[in-house]
C-alpha cells in the first residue's frame, strides 16, 4: 500500500529552474508489480524549451517523443538514450516544451528490489545517475505520459529545504550545444554523495 502523498499540481506551477531547484529533497516513488521503491531527488537539470540548444524542443522541434512536453506542468516525460531510459519532470505552461531531468536519486524504501534491479553494483552506484536510477526504481518508457500527481510514479514531500544546500553549475553530456552546455541549469544537493559525476 502506498502511503505518500503526491504534491499537488499548484507545485509544478512555477518557472522551470525555480522548479528544478524544489524538486531537491523531494521524494520519487514507483510502484511495479514487484513492489514499491523510492528515493529523494538530490540533482536536477532544467531543459529550457525553444530557445535551449540542448532541449529536445530546440526551435520549437515537436516530434511523437517531445509531444509531451507542449502538455500540462506535471506530465511525466520518459525518453531513451543509449538504451537507457531517462525521466523529466514537464514544466512550464501548456505549449511552452520545458522540462526538467531527474538525474540522481537517494535510495530510500524498497533497498532490496533496488540492489535486486543493480545487482553487483554499490549502493552508491544504483541511483547516481539519470539512467541507473530508472534502473533501480523500475521506470520504464510506459511512464511516458502519466502525470506525477497519481500513482504508479509520484513525486512527494521529503526533505525540509532548510537541511540541505543547493548548488549549481553546468549541464553534463551535451557537449556539443554551443553556448547552451554553459549555463549553469545542473542543481543538486552539496555533499551528497549519490550526485553524478560532475563535469571537468
Amino acid at each position: 500500500m502506498n502511503h505518500y502523498v503526491p504534491v499537488p499540481q499548484s507545485f509544478y506551477e512555477h518557472p522551470t529552474l525555480q522548479l528544478a531547484r524544489a524538486l531537491l529533497g523531494c521524494l520519487l516513488v514507483k510502484e511495479t508489480e514487484e513492489g514499491l521503491a523510492s528515493g529523494y531527488i538530490v540533482e536536477t537539470e532544467a531543459y529550457m524549451g525553444p530557445a535551449d540548444r540542448a532541449a529536445h524542443s530546440f526551435g520549437n522541434r515537436r516530434t511523437k517523443r517531445t509531444e509531451i512536453m507542449f502538455g500540462q506542468a506535471g506530465s511525466v516525460y520518459t525518453y531513451t538514450m543509449h538504451t537507457h531510459t531517462l525521466v523529466n519532470v514537464v514544466s512550464s505552461k501548456i505549449g511552452s516544451p520545458e522540462a526538467i531531468l531527474i538525474r540522481a536519486v537517494e535510495p530510500f524504501e524498497g533497498v532490496s528490489l533496488m540492489e535486486s534491479r543493480r545487482p553487483g553494483r554499490s549502493k552508491r552506484e544504483w541511483t547516481n545517475g539519470p539512467g541507473k536510477l530508472t534502473k533501480a526504481l523500475g521506470i520504464k518508457m510506459s511512464d511516458y505520459g502519466h502525470h506525477f500527481t497519481a500513482p504508479p510514479l509520484t513525486i512527494c514531500e521529503g526533505w525540509q529545504k532548510e537541511s540541505f544546500h543547493i548548488s549549481s553549475g553546468p549541464r553534463i553530456g551535451i557537449d556539443n550545444t554551443g553556448e547552451a552546455r554553459d549555463y549553469p541549469w545542473r542543481f543538486w544537493i552539496r555533499d551528497n554523495p549519490y550526485v553524478s559525476k560532475t563535469r571537468s
